[in-house]
């Protein structure tokens, strides 16, 4: 009986909340219809629209202040990256290296540190600023529909009482359900007006005191790292110091084998010659014992160099070549003319304005070369393209040039439209 009679209650409560949503429907649709007025609220509508507003800021905030601290945390991981291949390559027995080891220890502990305040500080009061909306968006959908409630108890007990036939049993009753529906709907009503508008002003604080927290942690957090970069500088200025003076054999490589530019490695076309840098190896020997009036004299076309070099040289001198000529040939490494605002100093090119700004030399595309990034240059077999530095030559990677077509700089004159890379192996040089 216990259980058919909590069955009974259920159902009933069942019944009654389908009715209560068939009423609140019928309402709806009578009142878009004109048939039914609607009971408004103005200021509390301006009330529900600032909320909506300030909901929308604060949830976009937590999403971006999680973003800023997902960039923390990576770049804490390349710091720390960074540092273990410092401390791979530091040798024993070089001077500093414990003092490095240090620094990188101290390094990873600040930006642990960095991270973990903001999450405190910043993170967590953003969740529990946010965490009060959800009920106060649910209050709000539920005075509406208290809203709704009383307008059709109102309406209900009207018509009652205009009826030509009236019942006076009814009209009591509807009049008691309009009282009770009133009051539900003002009791929710007072609070919400008195919650919203305050909600709505305590925003200023909060994105006061949030960013304000974020500001100085990252003021803190940059200072301390400052030192840490100072120290490990000096660090490195006392290696320098000590080995500064040893000198290091670069041998050059063949730019088809270099690596390109990121993970690219374009090359050209297979039985085509690569672009190689221009290096001149001079066999000549050096005059032994300094130079002699007559060995710096230019030999004339007309004179058979051969014969003019034997018959200056003496039986001395003949024996100081020959020891000469045994030795490591001397490296020549052509130098270009220098470039200012895109006039050529002391080349073919001095006086023209009409090149772009830096402008160094001319190359002339080999091979078509589809470009695979939006920085790189499109070419085709037999394009000519000016060179010009790299803005940032840390930028540049080695087999790779910064330059503009000759047509499209003809053309348009715009260096940021223009401009891009391209592997040099792909061209050669023209004059």
């Amino acid at each position: 009986m216990a259980e058919m009679g909590s069955k009974g209650v259920t159902a009933g409560k069942i019944a009654s909340n389908v009715q209560k949503k068939l009423t609140r429907a019928q309402e709806k649709v009578l009142q878009k219809l004109g048939k039914a007025d609607e009971t408004k609220d103005e200021q509390f509508e301006q009330c529900v629209q600032n909320f909506n507003k300030q909901l929308t800021e604060g949830t976009r905030l937590q999403k971006d202040l999680r973003t800023y601290l997902a960039s923390v945390k990576a770049m804490h991981e390349a710091s720390k990256k960074l540092n273990e291949c410092l401390q791979e390559v530091y040798e024993p027995d070089w001077p500093g290296r414990d003092e490095a080891n240090k620094i990188a220890e101290n390094n990873d502990l600040l930006w642990m540190d960095y991270h973990q305040k903001l999450v405190d500080q910043a993170l967590l009061t953003m969740d529990t600023y946010l965490g009060q909306f959800p009920d106060i968006k649910s209050r709000i959908a539920k005075r509406g529909r208290k809203l709704v409630d009383y307008d059709s108890a109102r309406h209900h007990y009207e018509s009652l009482q205009t009826a030509k036939k009236k019942d006076e049993a009814k009209i009591a009753k509807a009049e008691e359900e309009l009282i009770k529906a009133q009051k539900v709907f003002e009791e929710m009503n007072v609070d919400l007006q008195e919650e919203l508008p305050s909600l709505w002003n305590s925003r200023v604080g909060f994105y006061v005191n949030t960013f304000q927290s974020i500001a100085g942690l990252e003021e803190n957090f940059h200072k301390e790292m400052s030192k840490l970069n100072q120290n490990l500088n000096d660090v490195l200025v006392g290696l320098e110091k000590q080995h500064g003076s040893n000198t290091f054999t670069v041998k050059a490589q063949p730019s088809d084998n270099a690596p390109a530019k990121g993970n690219k490695s374009p090359s050209p076309p297979d039985g085509s010659p690569a672009a190689t840098p221009e290096i001149r190896v001079n066999h000549e020997p050096e005059p032994a014992g300094g130079a002699t009036p007559g060995a710096t004299l230019p030999k004339s076309p007309s004179q058979p160099a051969e014969a003019s070099e034997v018959a200056a040289q003496e039986p001395g001198e003949t024996a100081a070549s020959e020891a000469a000529s045994s030795s490591l040939p001397a490296v020549v490494v052509e130098t270009f003319p220098a470039t200012v605002n895109g006039t050529v100093e002391g080349g073919s090119g001095a006086g023209r304005l009409d090149l772009p700004p830096g402008f160094m030399f001319k190359v002339q595309a080999q091979h078509d070369y589809t470009a695979t990034d939006t920085d790189e240059l499109q070419l085709k077999a037999g394009d000519v393209v000016l060179v010009i530095p790299f803005q940032n030559p840390e930028e540049q990677d080695e087999g790779w040039l910064m330059g503009v077509k000759e047509s499209d700089w003809n053309q348009h004159k715009e260096l940021e439209k223009c401009r891009g890379v391209f592997p040099e192996n792909f061209t050669e040089r023209v004059p």
